[in-house]
C-alpha cells in the first residue's frame, strides 16, 4: 500500500491537453454560442425548432452531437467486467446507495428547499418548479465517461471503475426515468411519461446497445489491442468537436437566459455546488469506514459527485424545451462540472495519507 501511494506521487498523473483545459474551452463555447444567439436569433431559432419528428422535442442538431459523445462513451464500457465484483463488493454497494438512494433525492431535496423557499423572493413559482426539474435530472444520472478522467487522476482502480460505470449503466436503463418522474412529481412539475422514456431510449439505449454490439465484433475480429490502441482514439478528436458543438448551440438556446437570468446562473450553482461536495464525502467516509482500498474509494466518490450532464441536457430539453429553465440548470451543471470534480481529486490525493491509515488496518 505504501509503495503504491510512494509510486503515484512519484508519477503525478495529468489531464491531456483538451482534458486539462476544458474549463477553458467551456467558457469559449458560452462566449461563442451567447454571441451566435444574440447576433443571429432567427438562424438561433430555427436551429432549435428542427425535430426528430413532430411534438417529439428531441432538438436533430444537438441529438446528432449527443450521439456522437455518447456512443463512443458507450465504447469503453466493458460488461464482461461486472463478473470481478464479488472481490470488491463493499465499494461498489457503497457507490450504488449513494447514486440512487441519496443523490437523487438530497438534490430534490436540495433544489426544493433553494428554488421555491430560500430564493424565491428572486424566482417566479413557475420558474423555480423548472430549475427544480432540472437540478433533478441532472443529479439522476450518474457520470459515466469522464470518472475515467477523475479515476486516472486519483490513481483509482480502472477494473474497479469500469464496473462501477457499468453497473451504474445498467441501473439507469430501468432506474432513471422512474426516478426523475417521481421526484418531479413531487415537485409539482407534470413530466410526460412517452417523451421521457423515449429521450432514455434514444440516449441510453440505443447507443449503449450501439457500442456494446460493435465492442463485441470488433474485439472478436481484431483483437483488444487494435481496440484500444487504434480504434477508440479515433473517436476522440469527433467527441472533442461534438462537445464543443453541443455546448455552444446549448449556449446559444439560452442566450437570452443567460444574459438576462446571470443571476439566476448564481443561484443554480449553489444547491448544485453544496451536492457535490456532500456526496464526494459521504462516499469517501463510508468507503473509509468500512476500509475500502483507496484506488476503489477515489473514484467511488468521483462517481457519486459527478453527473451525465449530455444525458441530463438531452432530456431536459427534450421535456421542456432548449430555452427553458430546467435546461438552463443542467447547464450551469456543466459550467460547475470540471473544475469542482478536480477540486474532488485533489481533496482525494492529498489524504491518501490519512486514509491509508484506516485502510491498513483491514
Amino acid at each position: 500500500m505504501k509503495n503504491e501511494s510512494v509510486t503515484a506521487l512519484q508519477e503525478p498523473k495529468r489531464l491531456a491537453f483538451f482534458e486539462r483545459y476544458l474549463t477553458v474551452w467551456v467558457l469559449l463555447c458560452m462566449v461563442v454560442g451567447i454571441a451566435f444567439g444574440k447576433l443571429l436569433p432567427d438562424l438561433t431559432a430555427t436551429l432549435s425548432k428542427l425535430e426528430f419528428g413532430k411534438g417529439s422535442q428531441v432538438n436533430v442538431p444537438i441529438g446528432i452531437l449527443l450521439w456522437l459523445m455518447i456512443y463512443p462513451m458507450m465504447l469503453k464500457v466493458d460488461f464482461s467486467a461486472i463478473g470481478g465484483i464479488a472481490k470488491k463488493p463493499k465499494g461498489l454497494v457503497v457507490t450504488l446507495i449513494i447514486n440512487w438512494l441519496v443523490k437523487p433525492f438530497s438534490m430534490a431535496f436540495l433544489a426544493w428547499l433553494f428554488m421555491q423557499h430560500i430564493f424565491s423572493a428572486w424566482i417566479t413559482p413557475e420558474m423555480a418548479k423548472e430549475y427544480t426539474a432540472g437540478l433533478i435530472i441532472l443529479a439522476a444520472a450518474p457520470c459515466t465517461a469522464m470518472v475515467f478522467v477523475w479515476s486516472y487522476l486519483t490513481d483509482g482502480d480502472p477494473v474497479y471503475t469500469l464496473v462501477q460505470v457499468a453497473v451504474n449503466d445498467l441501473i439507469m436503463l430501468v432506474a432513471f426515468a422512474p426516478i426523475v418522474m417521481f421526484l418531479c412529481g413531487v415537485a409539482n412539475v407534470i413530466v410526460p411519461p412517452k417523451v421521457l422514456i423515449t429521450s432514455v431510449v434514444v440516449f441510453i439505449v440505443i447507443p449503449l446497445a450501439a457500442g456494446w454490439l460493435t465492442r463485441t465484433l470488433l474485439l472478436k475480429s481484431h483483437g483488444k489491442e487494435w481496440f484500444e490502441k487504434n480504434f477508440l482514439p479515433k473517436f476522440h478528436p469527433v467527441m472533442m468537436w461534438a462537445l464543443l458543438l453541443t455546448l455552444a448551440l446549448i449556449f446559444a438556446f439560452q442566450a437570452e437566459n443567460l444574459t438576462t437570468k446571470w443571476f439566476a446562473v448564481i443561484l443554480l450553482a449553489i444547491p448544485i455546488l453544496i451536492q457535490v461536495y456532500f456526496n464526494s464525502s459521504l462516499t469517501y467516509l463510508l468507503m473509509r469506514k468500512l476500509k475500502v482500498p483507496h484506488n476503489v474509494a477515489s473514484p467511488g466518490a468521483l462517481i457519486g459527485a459527478s453527473n451525465f450532464f449530455e444525458l441530463a441536457v438531452a432530456v431536459a430539453i427534450t421535456l421542456f424545451g432548449p430555452a427553458s429553465g430546467a435546461a438552463l440548470a443542467c447547464v450551469v451543471g456543466v459550467l460547475v462540472e470540471v473544475p469542482v470534480m478536480l477540486s474532488v481529486c485533489k481533496v482525494c490525493n492529498n489524504s491518501r495519507t490519512w486514509y491509508g491509515r484506516s485502510a491498513a488496518a483491514r
